[in-house]
Formats: C-alpha cells, structure tokens, sequence
C-alpha cells in the first residue's frame, strides 16, 4: 500500500506540468512569429533595395544611351567647323571669278583650296594610298581593269594608271585605290621563255665545244 501511495502523483502537479507545457509551445509559436516578422521585414527590406537599385541602373543605362548619342552626333564638330573655312575660301573664290571671269585666278584658288584641304585631312591621319608605279597590293588597291603590255622591261602587276584615289586613316585602310594593271602579253611571255632557251641551248653547246677542245689538248710534263 504504502508503494501505491508514494507512486501516486497529485492532481494539482499534473496541472502544473501540463499548463508549463501549454506556456512552452506558447513561447515557442510567439518565438516563430516574431523570427518570420524579422525575416518578411528583411526581405522587403531588401526587395525595396533591389527595386531602386534597378531603377538607378536603368537611369543609368538610359544616360549613358544618351550621352553617347551626342557624342556621336557632334563627334565631327571640329573637323566641320575647320572645313566651313576651307568652304568660306572656295565660295569666296567663285565670286572672285564671277567677278573677274579670269579662269587663271579660278584654277589657282582650286588649287590653293585643294592644298589647305589636304594639309587638314592629313593633320587628321589621312594619307593617300601610293599607286602609279607600285607593285600591285591586293591590301591596297582594286585592280578594275588589267592591260596586257608587249613591253619586254616592264614588271608584272605593276600599276600603271590611278583611276580613284585610295586613302588610309591612321595605318587603315578606308578606301582603297581603284587602279590598271600591266600584266605582259602572253605572245610575248612565250617569246621571252623561247629566247631564254635558246640562250641556254648556245651557252650548253659552247660549254660542250670548250670541253671537247681541252681533252684535245697534251698535257705538258713540267718536268
């Protein structure tokens, strides 16, 4: 009996266990909800992070289209107000020579024209592609027509005539020279090949005929 008594547990400790239990999962739901209160707080924290993020780039993105429309726009600014003067020469040129009708004085002002719009074109890095007497460079020049020569002392792809000049700015190639081409007749190739067989065959015969003659010869004893 005495065994039954001591294993008995009072109601009123039963009680307490349980409503200790009850506070516990309370604490511990309290506990989650303030974790995911802090957590969706975090969050739109830095989802309203991201969203001025993108927007500022997406400004950004729009000043740089921007800005890089002007420049592109105005890039030539300089060389154009450079050029009006150059522009300003020529038309006062055209009145001169209204005025004049002096055609010397009209070709000495397209001249001088001319040169001071070389002189800018080359400060700027244009250079004009040389031509006329260079060997054909496929780089450099257009071959628009090819002539054949019967000149037995002329190169082959030699340029022989500049039909449009080719220009390269700064070491490239903007434009390239639109050229006439030599290349020898083909009459006159077959000539020069016969001729420098025959020159071959005489130069073998003669070498033949001086061998022939130095076994004819005695040997002298020097004794």
């Amino acid at each position: 009996m005495m065994k039954k008594k001591e294993e008995e547990i009072p109601a009123s400790k039963l009680k307490e266990c349980s409503s200790g239990e009850k506070e516990n999962q309370a604490d511990i739901k309290d506990c989650e909800k303030d974790i995911l209160s802090k957590a969706k707080e975090e969050y739109n924290l830095l989802w309203d992070k991201h969203l001025r993020f993108q927007a500022e780039f997406d400004n950004y993105k729009k000043r740089s289209l921007k800005e890089k429309a002007e420049f592109i726009k105005f890039a030539n600014e300089g060389l154009i107000l450079e050029l009006l003067s150059i522009l300003d020469n020529f038309e006062r040129g055209i009145k001169s020579t209204e005025q004049k009708k002096d055609f010397n004085l009209l070709h000495q002002g397209v001249e001088m024209i001319s040169l001071q719009l070389h002189s800018l074109l080359n400060a700027k890095g244009l250079n004009k592609i040389k031509s006329v007497g260079e060997k054909f460079n496929p780089h450099q020049h257009e071959a628009i027509e090819v002539v054949a020569s019967e000149d037995i002392g002329i190169e082959e792809d030699i340029v022989i005539e500049e039909m449009q000049a080719g220009y390269m700015l700064d070491g490239r190639v903007i434009r390239p020279a639109k050229v006439k081409v030599c290349k020898k007749a083909e009459e006159k190739i077959i000539e020069e090949v016969e001729k420098m067989e025959e020159k071959l065959e005489e130069e073998i015969a003669e070498n033949k005929e001086q061998t022939a003659e130095d076994k004819k010869q005695p040997i002298k004893n020097e004794n």
